[in-house]
């Protein structure tokens, strides 16, 4: 190896990948042990062999070497790769060179038990690992494993001899060019599986294909193939999970009576000679590829993808409803996974509502356009078909990255034996059973995040009984319609809780959900932001969604606004209303949080946080509901909630209603009408009521207000 052409090498993938938009995430850093190391790695792309050694070496500062095919080692690239530690496939001293570095610690090596790369990501069949491949299918390869066993072989040897025939291990340090015996001494021999994970994986037209298409010709399929999709997820970002599992302990695997005894045998054993071992050492080698093999594709990391693209497959008839997949997906998230402990993508860590709602991460979007220009699917009423023979693996080997990648990715996750059992219990799942299943699991969640968040935040003498924030349930006769109602600012459930009873006494499904931040203390709402806000929404609404067919969303105040946010959002609510909905404030003190925030900021980066005003008082309507103490920070997200609500408000196009009160102290009525005129529904109304309060659906007259919310969504259903 050339140690200048190995550095510039590692220079110039440093700088490829800072030029890149791909993003590389190490984990398991921990686990690579001090010692020779084989790293075995799965082999999707060509981005494995330009970036592992360099990454690796830098983690490890030490080098890293590859075995290349040996169709690379000609002219001047073929003695370039020699130079930074590549070897040809078919050196004929490869395997020893292989040994040697690993006895000495020269080297660190990665190798691919696929052999080739597994562009298909086809990797079992009937229950066993195969590789499958445009020759053909075979077993994956047990080199690596035979190496690291010849490696720890001739260590063991080593001492032996050194003790019992001095001529022995002088013989074998020449035969390996080994001149001090220390190193090989105190290193072992590890087997390292890691796994590669791709998410995206997309194939497009990119620069670098226009590029290459205009300056190599002929431009061969299988280049143009390779570049079109290993191009897009450098150039237009991927997430790259590059996964470093438990190291495999070679040493362990030669506890053979009949290996020991070639280990100890003094006669001369040459690098090939067929020991008697030989078989042992085989069927060992065997045993090791089962388990990095079962190591390095346990760590594939799940992602959306995956999910969508395995139900598709798996579902059992050819049309699928869309919101039905949403929602085996989303159990699949959230229940299956978890239980099943698998490494996920980022994107599978967090709330995972959005799936049942506006899909505002654009996960189902995506993927749906990719399926839908692949012709995999295509859109049937409210779902999609799907063409079997597109799920299938008819593609070309060298092709099917561009023209069937949902086969590709479904294939990625299908050694995760557990993993697919559960998925397809979830395609065939009833739908019934899906919603009761989802509408239970919301309505434990909303529960426990509340419990929790009571027990943290609790203030004695601030906060109210716990009864006061519990979100709320009220059942209906009839599951063709319900109503999502929402509390308002600083407040809780109870405040929204006589108009829900009212529409449920008259058959109405009702779920009130409690924004994050309320009902507990004003410290905990302090803490929070508006999009905080809109997740509590969001996951009300998708349970009452699982409950009824058609859903109103409707709320009070913040409430009201954060319940047209919704309705701008989500294509499948069929009503929305807004009662007194902030637009506008009257609050005097409003008009200061501004002013107020930029004091505070500036006191805490001249150190003085005494001087700092973080709440405000508050004299409510309904001391029993609501807060005493507001803070400046929430009226600073209540701001931004209306600010990012006005632009929306065009693109509402569901029947609605707005209520103001016209003596409002809070909502400047000039406000909502406002608002009430920016909606872009063709069915909607306007209703002032004569009352001189902001709670207008608690007290004296408020059994109108409810009357009117009610016929409104009477006349939906």
């Amino acid at each position: 190896m050339n140690p200048i052409a190995y550095r510039t090498t590692g220079l110039f993938v440093k700088t490829i990948s800072s030029m890149s938009k791909a993003r590389i995430h190490v984990h398991g850093k921990e686990n690579i042990p001090d010692g020779s190391i084989i790293f075995v790695v799965n082999h999707f792309t060509r981005i494995e062999t330009a970036l592992l050694p360099t990454y690796i070496s830098e983690m490890t500062q030490t080098p890293v070497w590859s075995i290349a095919d040996d169709n690379l080692f000609m002219g001047p690239l073929g003695r370039w790769l020699e130079s930074v530690g590549a070897i040809s496939t078919k050196n004929p001293d490869r395997d020893k060179l292989i040994v040697k570095s690993l006895l000495t610690g020269d080297a660190l090596w990665v190798i691919f038990p696929e052999g080739r790369m597994v562009k298909n990501k086809k990797l079992v069949e009937k229950g066993r690992y195969m590789i499958f491949f445009a020759g053909g299918k075979r077993p994956p390869h047990t080199g690596a494993a035979t190496l690291a066993l010849r490696t720890e072989f001739y260590r063991k040897r080593l001492k032996v001899m050194t003790e019992t025939s001095p001529l022995e291990a002088e013989r074998i340090k020449a035969l390996f060019s080994i001149e001090d015996l220390e190193p090989v001494f105190l290193n072992k021999t590890y087997i390292v599986p890691i796994n590669m994970t791709y998410y995206p994986i997309r194939a497009r037209e990119n620069i670098l294909s226009t590029i290459a298409d205009h300056f190599i010709k002929p431009f061969p399929d299988r280049v143009k193939e390779e570049i079109m999709t290993e191009g897009t997820m450098l150039l237009s970002g991927v997430d790259i999970d590059m996964r470093i599992g438990e190291p495999i302990p070679v040493e362990t695997y030669l506890d053979s009576a009949s290996i020991n005894r070639d280990i100890s045998g003094r006669q001369p054993i040459e690098f090939d000679d067929p020991i008697p071992s030989r078989p042992m050492l085989r069927k060992k080698a065997l045993s090791i590829m089962h388990r990095y093999m079962t190591s390095i594709y346990g760590m594939t990391t799940i992602n959306h993808d995956h999910l969508f693209a395995s139900i598709l497959g798996m579902y059992p008839l050819k049309t699928i409803d869309a919101y039905g997949w949403r929602q085996r997906v989303f159990l699949a998230a959230t229940q299956t996974l978890p239980s099943l402990g698998n490494y996920c993508h980022k994107s599978l860590c967090g709330d995972q509502v959005h799936l049942l709602t506006d899909d505002r991460m654009n996960r189902f979007r995506d993927f749906i356009s990719v399926a839908i220009e692949k012709e995999v699917i295509r859109p049937a009423g409210n779902g999609f078909r799907k063409d079997p023979r597109k799920l299938s693996m008819a593609s070309e080997f060298h092709s099917v990255r561009i023209k069937n990648p949902i086969r590709v990715i479904a294939n990625e996750i299908e050694p995760l034996k557990n993993l697919q059992r559960m998925l397809r219990r979830l395609s065939w799942m009833p739908g019934f059973l899906l919603r009761r299943q989802i509408a239970r699991q919301l309505k434990r969640q909303m529960e426990n995040e509340y419990e929790r968040d009571y027990d943290l935040f609790h203030k004695p003498g601030e906060s109210k009984e716990k009864a006061v924030g519990m979100p709320c349930l009220v059942p209906g006769r009839s599951r063709k319609i319900g109503v999502l109602l929402v509390h308002g600012y600083m407040a809780a459930p109870l405040e929204v809780r006589e108009l829900a009873r009212h529409l449920g006494n008259h058959g109405i499904w009702v779920y009130v959900p409690r924004l994050k931040g309320h009902a507990t203390s004003a410290d905990d709402l302090a803490s929070r932001s508006y999009k905080d806000w809109i997740r509590s929404v969001d996951t009300g609404y998708a349970l009452i969604r699982n409950i009824c067919k058609r859903v109103v969303v409707g709320g009070f105040s913040t409430g009201a606004g954060l319940a047209l946010d919704l309705a701008a959002r989500v294509e499948d609510v069929c009503g929305v209303f807004a009662v007194c909905p902030p637009m506008r404030l009257q609050d005097f003190s409003a008009r200061f949080v501004p002013a107020v925030d930029v004091w505070n900021r500036l006191m805490k980066r001249v150190q003085l946080e005494g001087a700092k005003m973080e709440f405000v008082e508050n004299r409510p309507e309904n001391p029993n509901i609501n807060y005493d103490r507001n803070p400046i920070t929430g009226m600073l997200e209540l701001e931004h909630l209306m600010e990012s609500l006005e632009p929306k408000l065009p693109g509402i196009g569901v029947p609605a209603l707005v209520i103001q009160s016209q003596g409002d102290p809070v909502v400047n009525p000039k406000g909502s009408k406002r608002l009430f005129d920016l909606l872009g529904s063709e069915e909607k109304q306007y209703v002032l009521f004569n009352l001189k309060r902001h709670g207008i659906l608690l007290g004296e007259g408020a059994h109108m207000v409810h009357r009117t919310i009610r016929t409104f969504v009477e006349n939906l259903n």
